[in-house]
């Protein structure tokens, strides 16, 4: 081995520091955007490389922030890297060139750099310097020579190259031959500037003299300090072999596709000997100083000559394999000549391109402007000429397109915007091709996602809502639900529900409903009353948690649902006091006679306040009806003498809900042998003029009525005066018509059991005469009761009766008393009747009396 193959890590650092004063400032090209270093091999690793920062014109306080680093290959070695804190590029592992480039000439690491925000690529070269590191080899220490003696002077013998993995000035320099005094040494240039020996014979050999020569051979290398290797030659001579062969020409050269297989013939060589017997026949072999990749890649038939193809080539590896052959015949003595094959690849297009994609801004918002800067894109074809050119393309029908930085270097950018709803995601699909023939191509896909912006409000999926609730429901129960679609995603699509700020008939609509601000459940917080609130919208909001928010509105409207919860009330007649409702039937009465009107009303809506009336008991059924529609109560046949004087009658009020209520109202009929004539119809009972325009009431109604959206406390406080001021009427014995009747203490019975009383009829229009009678005989003791009559007709409505007030203080004359007003009070307690089924005109005139003068005073009433 050489001498100098022991020298010490210091030596190495001198000369690496020696290259770098050689190799001087870095090559920039700004123009270009390239910068290139030159470093030595076998630094150790943080070894100073170059000033990135400086050289690119970076602020090194925002290299880590905007991701400064050198983009690489996957699975490839990362030589060099750089420190983000001062921008220095410095020797991340021992570089060695001999490993990294195979080949001699230049060798180059190519580095990527890449800077985000805004993002930026450069490409710097690095060259890496050969140091002599390397000293010369022999494949063998000793090296057997047979040289015949009969060789002529001036004959050549090639010997054994040295091999050393420096280039340049650092591989072997030259050989040197030890003294002697039969050979001398030339030393030959190859094409590739390689060196070899070729040892010359100076003095005839004589055998018998001396049968072996020993030598050294010393292979030298140009490096500082200057390496060797040593090779014992052993010359050993031979008896004489007249003739030698001959080749046909001393080079050949030959074509040879790339991608030729093995065991393709790649020449075929043929030499000559004029030598007879074993003399004359040849092998061939390679000669000693044949590359050991030429002996790996091919093989030479030893007795034909054939050269075959042995390994794989590769063009891009080396384009020229240069061959060294000897032949030899079989005699003693035998000597080699030599002849050069020179091997020429043909390029074929065997590499495809290799495409290598550097995800830099993933996902990108569906918002991002056109241009915006998604991947930066590498490929690279390992062939040459038209093979090595490449084009890259997207797949169509995406948003999005390359543009060529640096040759070979593309960036994916957008093209017009996005829509997350419409395409959430992209796999984008690269094409690389090259120019060969056949083109090879290389397809790779990058995902894209879109990331979602609130750009979408939220949309209920019906325009409005129509909800039903039958009355009376249960607090807290649920009526509905709503829903919306929000087409975003994530938090932008959650949706939270509330009711919009309002009022119901004077009260916030929060009091009535409220809503699961989740789901979007309704619930009413109230029982809801159909005669009191029939119908009512609100407003519900739907608003996403995006930034800023965004919201939509829908109208639900809430009808409430009549149910059978009123019983009817009984208007007309009414018992006073506890008594049974009482009237006058006089004995002539045909059949048919109407007899008096039973009048109801019933606070529900539709078949719930459909009335139907009906006779449940009776003194004598075969003398009265009922009809069911309208209530009226006539006498199906004459009276007869045994007949009783007082008829005791039960009619039943029944309304058509499910399941059905009802109210029942007693009725005493007293039988009379004649009729005064003066009395006014039954059905004729209602107010004067001067009595309705003039009364308070209607001023307390009004008032009332615009003052429902005070508080309920003042409500109450209201009705209780209003209903104070009617009981202490009732007290002052008004009577059921403005002329006021009075019971007179100092009547006469008549002599039908009958006491003519005081008792006032209110006359038809344009009159004031009126005809009071006292009926004490049919009623309990200490009462006496008045019955108004019309004057117009014979047949009488039901009598109302009243217990007689004595008279006043200040009244000495009853009979001349003057007409007060009238002060009337409705109860607001009992619910106002259904205008959805009105009476018959027959009942009205009760029915308006009774919600004028007796709303507050019901008689009993039972439900059926």
């Amino acid at each position: 081995m050489g001498a100098g193959a022991g020298s010490g890590r210091g030596q190495r650092f001198l000369r690496s520091l020696l290259f770098l004063l050689l190799a001087g400032p870095p090559a920039r090209h700004p123009a270009r955007g390239q910068l290139r270093y030159a470093v030595p091999e076998e630094l150790e690793h943080g070894a100073f490389v170059a000033n990135l920062g400086e050289d690119l014109g970076l602020d090194v306080s925002t290299l880590s922030a905007r991701r400064f680093r050198i983009v690489s290959r996957a699975g490839a070695r990362q030589h060099l890297e750089v420190n983000l804190e001062n921008g220095i590029l410095f020797v991340n592992e021992r570089i060695d060139r001999e490993e990294v480039c195979e080949a001699g000439g230049t060798c180059l690491l190519h580095l990527q750099l890449l800077v985000e925000s805004p993002l930026e690529l450069y490409r710097v070269e690095v060259e890496v310097l050969d140091i002599n590191d390397h000293a010369p080899t022999f494949p063998w220490q000793e090296y057997v020579l047979e040289v015949a003696e009969s060789a002529v002077l001036g004959a050549r013998f090639p010997l054994e190259s040295a091999q050393d993995p420096d280039v340049g000035t650092n591989s072997v320099h030259t050989y040197r031959l030890s003294p002697n005094g039969f050979f001398s040494l030339e030393v030959q240039t190859r094409s590739d500037a390689s060196k070899f020996a070729e040892l010359v014979l100076e003095r005839a050999l004589d055998r018998e003299q001396q049968r072996v020569h020993r030598v050294l051979l010393t292979a030298l290398d140009g490096g500082v300090p200057e390496r060797s290797g040593t090779a014992h030659i052993l010359v050993t001579v031979l008896d004489a072999n007249d003739n030698v062969p001959a080749f046909d020409q001393p080079s050949y050269g030959v074509s040879l596709p790339e991608d030729a297989p093995a065991g393709t013939l790649v020449i075929q060589l043929n030499a000559t000997d004029l030598d007879e017997g074993p003399n004359g026949e040849i092998e061939y072999s390679f000669s000693g100083h044949a590359p050991p990749r030429v002996r790996e890649l091919f093989h030479i038939e030893p007795r034909s000559g054939q050269v075959l193809l042995k390994g794989r080539l590769d063009y891009e590896r080396a384009s020229l394999h240069e061959l060294y052959v000897q032949a030899k015949d079989r005699g003693p003595s035998a000597v080699a000549v030599h002849c050069r094959v020179l091997v020429h690849l043909l390029d074929v297009n065997d590499n495809a391109p290799e495409v290598t994609l550097t995800s830099v801004s993933t996902p990108v918002l569906e918002d991002a402007p056109p241009g915006t800067v998604i991947a930066v894109i590498s490929v690279l074809d390992r062939d040459s000429g038209d093979n090595g050119r490449v084009s890259c393309e997207v797949g169509p029908n995406v948003p999005f397109e390359l543009r060529s930085s640096f040759r070979n270097y593309y960036t994916l950018v957008t093209t017009q915007a996005l829509d997350r709803e419409a395409v959430p995601e992209y796999n984008v699909s690269i094409t690389a091709r090259d120019m060969g023939s056949p083109a090879l191509l290389t397809r790779s896909t990058l995902t894209v996602p879109v990331s979602d912006v609130n750009d979408n409000a939220p949309r209920f999926l019906q325009p409005s809502y129509n909800v039903y609730v039958m009355e009376n429901n249960a607090p807290g129960a649920s009526i509905c639900s709503v829903s919306a679609l929000d087409p975003d995603c994530q938090q932008n699509a959650y949706l939270s529900y509330s009711i919009a700020d309002g009022h119901i008939h004077g009260m916030p609509v929060g009091t009535y409903v409220s809503i699961n601000s989740d789901s979007g459940h309704m619930y009413a917080l109230r029982s809801l009353d159909y005669e009191q609130i029939r119908s009512f919208q609100i407003q519900v909001q739907a608003q996403d948690a995006g930034f800023p928010p965004l919201s939509a509105n829908v109208t639900v409207h809430i009808f409430v649902l009549d149910q059978n919860d009123n019983a009817p009330v009984i208007v007309s007649p009414m018992p006073r006091n506890g008594s049974v409702a009482t009237e006058l039937v006089p004995r002539s009465a045909r059949p048919g006679y109407l007899v008096g009107t039973v009048s109801a009303v019933d606070a529900d809506a539709g078949l719930n306040s459909r009335l139907s009336y009906q006779l449940l008991q009776a003194t004598d059924f075969t003398l009265f009806s009922v009809a069911p529609d309208t209530g009226e109560l006539r006498t199906l046949r004459s009276f007869l003498e045994q007949d009783a004087s007082q008829q005791q009658l039960l009619v039943q009020v029944r309304d058509g809900g499910q399941p059905a209520l009802s109210a029942t109202v007693s009725l005493l009929l007293s039988v009379v042998e004649t009729m005064p004539q003066t009395l006014s119809d039954f059905s004729e009972f209602s107010l004067p003029p001067e009595a309705s325009s003039s009364s308070p009431l209607t001023l307390y109604l009004l008032v009332s009525l615009g003052s429902i959206s005070f508080t309920f406390l003042l409500a109450i406080l209201i009705l209780t005066a209003i209903r104070c001021r009617g009981e202490r009427r009732s007290r002052q014995g008004d009577s059921c018509s403005p002329p006021r009747c009075h019971c007179c203490p100092g009547s006469r019975p008549s002599s039908d059991g009958l006491k003519t009383s005081n008792l006032t009829a209110q006359p038809p229009a344009g009159s004031t005469a009126a005809t009071c009678l006292d009926v004490p005989a049919g009623g309990p003791p200490g009462y006496c009761y008045k019955v108004c009559l019309g004057p117009e007709s014979a047949q009488s409505d039901f009598m109302f009766l009243k217990p007689c007030s004595p008279p006043r203080n200040n009244e000495k004359d009853p009979g001349k008393r003057s007409w007060p007003d009238q002060h009337l009070q409705v109860s607001k307690e009992a619910k106002q009747p259904n205008t959805d089924w009105l009476p018959p005109s027959a009942q009205r005139p009760a029915l308006k009396r009774y919600q004028i003068q007796h709303w507050g005073n019901r008689g009993s009433r039972w439900k059926g």
